[in-house]
């Protein structure tokens, strides 16, 4: 195996697009190549007196838009050539959904179950001391956020401790994902998940589409499977559910399960809890092969896990017409074109998980503003409401309760702009890419290869960089 293969993955689908883009061969390159990567190793004093060496990663893909942006995660599969791979996809994916944002990406090599709380912070403390000694964390500078093995705890630590080493009054930007406290935004944690649900159903409104693959238009009754219930995974399902979606096949590390008859989502997280594992489930089929499940009968397949999860082993075999690519890098390029002759439609992870730094970047938005989202107009909002419905009231027959006129007259707040905002991003990107596609005969992961391309080349023209 490849040191580099994920990355040759990124640049695989990057090439294919580059065809279709008008400029020359240098700035391709450039686009495509990681200008900056810190391989750090330091020494952790574990609990029991012990020393440790740690070893931790942060890529910067691309210094067209500043900051760069781009996740932490704690795992053992981290090493160079991953933290590269998914910082280009993060240049990718920003472009893709107009977040004015570069790519980056970080890491460091732990089994995390491995480590105390207290060595965990410990750990996420002195990476992020040698990340502001080399200039790779500020708020106009690189922006982290969590990943896999990471959440809020972590990027409050990254914070408290950026605080104590620097003064400096936009603090609260260096980093998002935060807890509300400490500046993060209400609905950061669902965003990914959230905006994987945004696209899948605006994927299924389109009549034309759905036609092509035998499927009626909407997402009601549609039959899906979903790898992974972390996070991500658990917040796509969810909303899956609450669109009419009908989750039949569910995949985790323990094994993977189907039944064709549904799969109640909250019960089965329920039971996990309690059980450890979610083998044994109810009625359930169920596979030790952890994998088993993605090549089930169902409508729409989501990988929501690591990367490289279809390959062309699998891909063969795997039955349903719309792969939804919740994960970072969940497809081979030889499962995706083997994908693409059975006639799939592949919705890739450079759009569609895109919802985590689309809500980032309001997160970042909000902390260099410093006011909460609708703090100012929320009020103003539900008396203009409760005017318009008395105006109703008195020139009808129609009287409003106390708490119809709570209902009807309540202003958006914070979590509620965040959604509409993200709402609005995911539909306008994934027409944007359709339309791309269908202008040049390709598919949709070659379209927001070419999309990207497009608005990050646009930039280095600008900054004169190439004639």
């Amino acid at each position: 195996m490849s040191d580099y293969e994920f990355f040759d993955q990124v640049n695989k689908g990057f090439d294919r697009a580059a065809k279709y883009s008008e400029y020359d061969q240098g700035l391709l390159d450039q686009i495509k190549i990681c200008n900056n990567v810190y391989h750090i190793t330091f020494p952790l004093e574990r609990d029991d007196g012990s020393i440790k060496v740690i070893h931790g990663w942060r890529v910067e893909h691309s210094h067209h838009k500043l900051p760069t942006k781009g996740g932490i995660r704690f795992s053992t599969t981290v090493n160079e050539d991953e933290t590269m791979a998914l910082a280009a996809l993060m240049t990718y994916k920003c472009a893709v959904v107009d977040v004015p944002f570069g790519g980056a990406k970080g890491g460091i090599k732990i089994e995390r179950s491995e480590y105390s709380d207290a060595e965990i912070e410990r750990i996420t403390r002195r990476y992020t001391y040698e990340l502001i000694k080399k200039d790779f964390l500020g708020p106009g500078s690189d922006v982290p956020a969590p990943d896999y093995g990471t959440g809020a705890r972590e990027m409050g630590w990254v914070l408290d401790t950026y605080r104590q080493l620097k003064s400096d009054i936009n603090a609260e930007a260096c980093v998002t994902g935060k807890p509300i406290p400490q500046g993060g935004v209400r609905g950061r944690t669902e965003a990914t998940g959230r905006g994987v649900y945004f696209g899948v159903r605006e994927a299924c409104q389109n009549k034309e589409d759905m036609k092509e693959l035998g499927l009626e238009p909407g997402l009601e009754g549609k039959t899906f499977v979903i790898q992974g219930l972390g996070n991500v995974g658990y917040h796509a399902a969810q909303n899956m559910i609450q669109g009419g979606a009908v989750l039949v096949g569910v995949a985790e590390i323990e094994g993977s399960i189907y039944d064709s008859g549904g799969i109640d989502l909250e019960a089965l997280m329920e039971y996990r809890d309690e059980t450890g594992s979610i083998m044994g489930f109810n009625d359930t089929k169920a596979f030790e092969d952890n994998t088993a499940v993605l090549k089930a009968e169902c409508d729409i397949l989501i990988p929501a896990a690591l990367e490289n999860q279809l390959h062309a082993d699998n891909a063969p075999d795997i039955k349903a017409k719309i792969i939804g690519e919740a994960a970072n890098g969940p497809t081979t390029d030889e499962a995706h074109n083997i994908l693409k002759e059975k006639g799939a439609l592949i919705i890739p992870d450079s759009y569609l998980n895109a919802g985590g730094v689309t809500v980032s970047y309001f997160e970042w938005l909000k902390n260099l503003s410093h006011v909460r989202f609708g703090r100012m107009e929320k009020r103003f909002e539900e008396s203009s409401y409760r005017k318009i419905l008395n105006v109703i009231e008195n020139i009808s027959d129609r009287t409003f309760t106390e708490e119809e006129m709570g209902v009807l007259a309540q202003g958006a707040d914070e979590k509620d702009l965040v959604d509409s905002g993200l709402e609005e991003t995911m539909i306008n990107a994934y027409n944007e890419l359709n339309e791309l596609r269908k202008r040049h005969d390709i598919d949709l992961r070659t379209a927001a290869f070419l999309s990207a391309i497009d608005k990050v080349g646009i930039i280095y023209n600008q900054m004169g960089i190439f004639p």
